[in-house]
Formats: C-alpha cells, sequence, structure tokens
C-alpha cells in the first residue's frame, strides 16, 4: 500500500486514490496546503495497485518516437484567443481540433471558491474555462477513471495536466489509446493552494468586495510583465505587474510556495510521458523577433508522431517557425532542472503563514528590498532618458528643469521615484503662485515627436489650482492644458509606478471642476478632455455647467474623441476614434459614434 515516509515521495496526483476500488485512500491537507494520501488499512485488500500507479515509484528511462523533441515556435492567429490565453495559445488550438471531431478536452478549471479542480467535457462553451494556466495544484480526484471511461467508449481525448499527472495518467491507463492525446508544459513547480487562498483573502478585504475574474499573465498591459489581473464584485479592477506584485516576487525569488517533490522532479528532460509539451517561449525576441509581439508566444515541444499529427492538423489556425531544441532550452532552464530548494525558512513561513495574512508574511519573508532598489535605479535611467529626450541638452532647458523642479515652491517634485516636470523647449508654462504641483511620477510637457518642429504647448494653472501626477504621464507637441481656478486635474496610478500613460499630439484637457485619469491610459491625436461647458448655461432642468470627469484604468481613446462633463469611463474601455462622450462608459467596452454608444462589450486591447 501507500505509506508516504517523506513527503518529496509524492506529487499529489491523486492517481492512488482513483485506482482504488474499495475506497480505502483519502488525501488530507496538511499545514502547507498541500494533500497526501492516507490509506485506510481496514478497507486496503493490499491489491498494491495504488503503488503500481504511483508515477515517483515508477520513475523510468523514457523512450518517444523522437530522440530530441520537434520545436516550434507558434501563436493562434486569433487575437481574442491570444488575449485569454497565458501563453500563445496553442492550447486552444488543439482543443478546438478536438471538439470538431466530437471528442472531449480535459484540463485544470477554477471552481465557484476559486479553488482549482481537474475537469473534461466535449462541451466547447468549457474551453473558456480549461484555457490559461492555473498557478496553484489542482485537485485530479476523479479525473483518471473517467478518462480510462471515456477511452473505453472509443471517445477521441485531449488533456492537459502537470508533467507529473500526465506520467500517472499513463500508469494509471496501462496501455496506450490511439484515441489520446497529451499535453504537458514546462513546470516551475506546483505551488500550495493555501498561498493563493490567502493572497485572495488579502485582495478582497482590501477592495471590500469578492473576486469574480483572476488571470495570471493577463496580456493587456504586455505579455512580458506578468501582470495579474483582478475583478471584484464592486466593479473594481486591480492589475499586478512582475514588479509590483509581491506573490510574483515570492514565487520567482523564494522557491518556496512549491510542493516538497518538486525540488528533485522526477518528470524533467527532453524526454516526455506526454504527446506534447507546451511553454511560454520566454526569449523568443532573440530567435525570432516576427515571432514577438508582446502578446504571448507558445513553445511547442513534440515527442511523438501522435503529436505531430495533431500539430500538423492545427497548421491554418496557427503560425508557426521551427527552431532548434539548443534555443529552447536558453531561455527556459525548468525544461530541464529542478526547482532549488527554498531560500527561506520553510516551516517558519507556513507556520507564520496559517496563523497571519499572506501580506503581513510576505513582508517578512521576502520585502521588496534589492528589488526597489533596481526599481529605483530604473527610475533614475528614466530620468535621464525622460530628460534628454524632452529638455535636450540646451543649458537654457538645463536651468528651466532646475528652476521647476528644485526652487518653485509650488512644485513637489519626488528625487526617489524620478517624479519631475519635464518641459519641452516650445511649452508655455503659465502656474498661478497658489497652484499646486504634487508629482509622485514624471510628467513630460511637450515632448517633441519631429526634431526640430516650433509646435507651441501649452500648460495653465489658475490660483488654488491642483495638478497631481501619481503616473508617468506625457503630452506630446501641441498639447494644450488648463486647469480652472480651484479646480484638480488627477493622474492616479498604483504601488511602485511602474505604469505609463499619455497622449499624442494635440490634446485639449479643460479642467474647471474636477478630473480623473488611471493608470496606462493611452490618446490618440486632438483627444479632448472637458469637465466643463465654459460658463455656457442652458434653460435646461438639472443643468450643470461643470461635472466632474473619471476616466478609469488602462482605457484607449482614439483620435479627436471628445469626453465631456460628468462622464465615468470604466476600465479597460476603448473610444472610438471622432466619437462624443455624453454618458458612462461601462468596462472594457467599445464605444463610437455621436453620441457614442456602446458597439461591443468584453474587449480587450494592448499597447
Amino acid at each position: 500500500m501507500i505509506q508516504i515516509q517523506n513527503k518529496v515521495d509524492c506529487c499529489g496526483c491523486n492517481a492512488c486514490g482513483d485506482v482504488c476500488a474499495h475506497h480505502a485512500i483519502t488525501f488530507k491537507t496538511d499545514i502547507e496546503g498541500f494533500w497526501y494520501p492516507e490509506v485506510d488499512k481496514d478497507k486496503c485488500t493490499d491489491c498494491h495497485l495504488c503503488e503500481k500507479v504511483c508515477p515517483i515509484l515508477n520513475v523510468k528511462e523514457l523512450h518517444n518516437d523522437y530522440e530530441t523533441p520537434l520545436c516550434y515556435a507558434a501563436m493562434h492567429k486569433n487575437y481574442e484567443v491570444r488575449f485569454d490565453s497565458t501563453s500563445g495559445g496553442l492550447f486552444s488550438a488543439f482543443a478546438e481540433k478536438i471538439y470538431r471531431d466530437g471528442g472531449y478536452v480535459g484540463g485544470a478549471v477554477f471552481n465557484d471558491d476559486w479553488s482549482i479542480r481537474h475537469f473534461i467535457s466535449n462541451d466547447k462553451t468549457d474551453l473558456p474555462r480549461l484555457r490559461s494556466s492555473k498557478y496553484a495544484q489542482s485537485d485530479a480526484t476523479g479525473i483518471y477513471k473517467q478518462v480510462k471511461d471515456l477511452l473505453n467508449k472509443g471517445e477521441k481525448i485531449l488533456i492537459c495536466s502537470a508533467p507529473c499527472q500526465i506520467a500517472a495518467l499513463k500508469f494509471f491507463l496501462r496501455k496506450d489509446y490511439e484515441n489520446l492525446y497529451t499535453l504537458d508544459f514546462i513546470c516551475r513547480g506546483v505551488n500550495s493552494p493555501k498561498i493563493e487562498r490567502k493572497e485572495d483573502e488579502d485582495d478582497e478585504k482590501e477592495y471590500g468586495a469578492k473576486i469574480v475574474y483572476k488571470k495570471s499573465k493577463n496580456k493587456e498591459l504586455g505579455w512580458k510583465n506578468l501582470t495579474y489581473k483582478v475583478i471584484f464584485a464592486n466593479g473594481q479592477v486591480r492589475y499586478l505587474t512582475r514588479n509590483n506584485n509581491i506573490a510574483t516576487r515570492g514565487y520567482l525569488t523564494t522557491n518556496v510556495f512549491s510542493r516538497p517533490s518538486c525540488y528533485d522532479c522526477k518528470f524533467k528532460g527532453a524526454q516526455r510521458h506526454s504527446d506534447i509539451t507546451l511553454a511560454d517561449f520566454w526569449g523568443i525576441e532573440k530567435v525570432d523577433k516576427s515571432m514577438d509581439d508582446n502578446l504571448g508566444t507558445s513553445l511547442v515541444l513534440i515527442h511523438s508522431q501522435k503529436g505531430k499529427q495533431l500539430f500538423d492538423s492545427v497548421q491554418q489556425k496557427v503560425k508557426a517557425v521551427e527552431v532548434s531544441f539548443e534555443e529552447t532550452v536558453r531561455k527556459n532552464p525548468m525544461m530541464l532542472k529542478s526547482q532549488p530548494a527554498p531560500l527561506v525558512d520553510r516551516d517558519a513561513f507556513y507556520k507564520d503563514l496559517d496563523k497571519g495574512t499572506f501580506n503581513e508574511v510576505a513582508n517578512k519573508y521576502f520585502p521588496w528590498g534589492k528589488a526597489g532598489i533596481r526599481i529605483k535605479v530604473q527610475n533614475l535611467k528614466m530620468v535621464v532618458k525622460d530628460y534628454l529626450h524632452t529638455c535636450g541638452k540646451s543649458p537654457v532647458q538645463l536651468c528651466r528643469f532646475f528652476y521647476y523642479n528644485f526652487i518653485k515652491q509650488n512644485i513637489k517634485s519626488n528625487f526617489k521615484k524620478g517624479a519631475f516636470l519635464f518641459l519641452a523647449k516650445h511649452a508655455v508654462v503659465n502656474i498661478h503662485a497658489k497652484a499646486r504641483i504634487e508629482l509622485n511620477s514624471a510628467f513630460l510637457v511637450g515632448t517633441p515627436a519631429i526634431k526640430g518642429s516650433k509646435l507651441e504647448t501649452r500648460l495653465w494653472m489658475q490660483e488654488g489650482a491642483l495638478l497631481k501626477i501619481d503616473s508617468r504621464f506625457g503630452c506630446l507637441y501641441g498639447s494644450d492644458i488648463e486647469i480652472f481656478k480651484g479646480a484638480q486635474l488627477i493622474v492616479h496610478n498604483d504601488l511602485f509606478n511602474q505604469k505609463n500613460g499619455g497622449s499624442n499630439i494635440g490634446l485639449t484637457i479643460i479642467c474647471g471642476n474636477r478630473i480623473e485619469i488611471g493608470e496606462e491610459c493611452m490618446m490618440g491625436r486632438n483627444v479632448t478632455i472637458r469637465d466643463n461647458n465654459g460658463h455656457h448655461y442652458l434653460s435646461m432642468q438639472g443643468y450643470k455647467e461643470s461635472k466632474p470627469v473619471t476616466i478609469g484604468k488602462h482605457v484607449w481613446i482614439c483620435e479627436g474623441a471628445t469626453i465631456m462633463q460628468g462622464v465615468k469611463i470604466g476600465d479597460g474601455a476603448i473610444i472610438g476614434a471622432h466619437s462624443v462622450v455624453y454618458s458612462n462608459v461601462p468596462p472594457f467596452s467599445l464605444v463610437s459614434g455621436n453620441p457614442a454608444k456602446v458597439v461591443q462589450t468584453n474587449v480587450y486591447w494592448k499597447y
């Protein structure tokens, strides 16, 4: 019978529980959040089937059809699929093929409480649930029996799982099935479900609402940013990139999140139990720039002739180029080697996690420290780049820079964050002595797109006006920003100010009340934002000459669009070219026209 004496000898695949006909095996979760089998000796008949399906006990040398896998960089041609995938969308391409053939597709899905389990169906509407990586261990209880029953009925099946789970499936089935296609992935290590649950609890407490959507490696800020996106029931949206997500930092730098068996993984190497291995193709920009658009590129490793046939069958759906095995390993070392041992005290970490919040424990065991220093160095480099690009090398411009950032009392710069006011040569500035500028990130005014251009940019702030920049924001030449008496213009941001926003030529902002712009807001040419009617009054019931404007995070305002007073634009929305927006815009929607109306919902974009 299965007897786990050392936790490194169990990968948590759940296969032993599925194979036991007498229900003698249950799974108990330890303080770390990982489950391990326990045998009821009164029910056990010593049939030893549990030992025969254990992938760790049955590790042996593999011989695939190809001694070295066939290697490809690939991406799905459908942008909608790629946006909703965590890599290049190849799993979706394979799944679509199996669904078309009337088959079943299996993999990890989120439960209602955001725990993770394995699931299989022949309903193609389940594909959005199945696609995308889930960064905690999945409960595979029952999946092995389901797969075997379906195979014996002659059903075609595609299943994607961790390498250890695919190995367990092969030992469970005991024979090869021509109607089974298996995918695994390059695995850094399976994370504890407890860590993800504790992180969710902190997020829900901070935002005051339950999580209704979450996605790792969201593409809206670019695939390489490793963005974690969360939507809450109250409509708030959170984007965390690799630079400001402490959970990502902990995972990548401490190695403490993973299961003990991951530090001596038995399923590494070029030879696999699967037909195809999928992964992110990190470093693709060094291999083939035509395959890198920062929307996700898949690495595809083909181990069997069956896998090659499946790959060939989706060629109309994907763009692919063959690469060498050496090129794939260079930036994907976890293909061949196990995760290093934890760099913090593992026992103490999980004991503290059991008693405290995730953020408390994270700040104790992996505070920003050196990462914060690295970001400060990046900020300093950005200051030099912004200065040279906007201000040039003129001594007059240097004096102007020092005057506004270090001498003028009503402008508060932040040297540590690289937060300065950068004024181009043809930027005209009129700031009232009782106006105030608060800079927590860089503000670039009049940056020339064409060298030598004399197109004027204006910044005018009246008495009591406030301009607050929390996110790096730039307006190209030809812009006109006017903040009237007592009015407030605020550009928001999140932790560490790593996200950018900005406008193209000809931005006009007329602020007579309050205008708020979220992080990563991008604007095309000749965009106008105004919260007032310039002291014009109408004999209309309920008419107000001025109402605040709020623009959410990661909003794209296209060329010639006008945002009128009182408008609230939801996160991720797109405002079509030359649209005039008079009413609120829902999050993640595309609006167009005059007046602007919703033409599509659940739409996403990347700059």
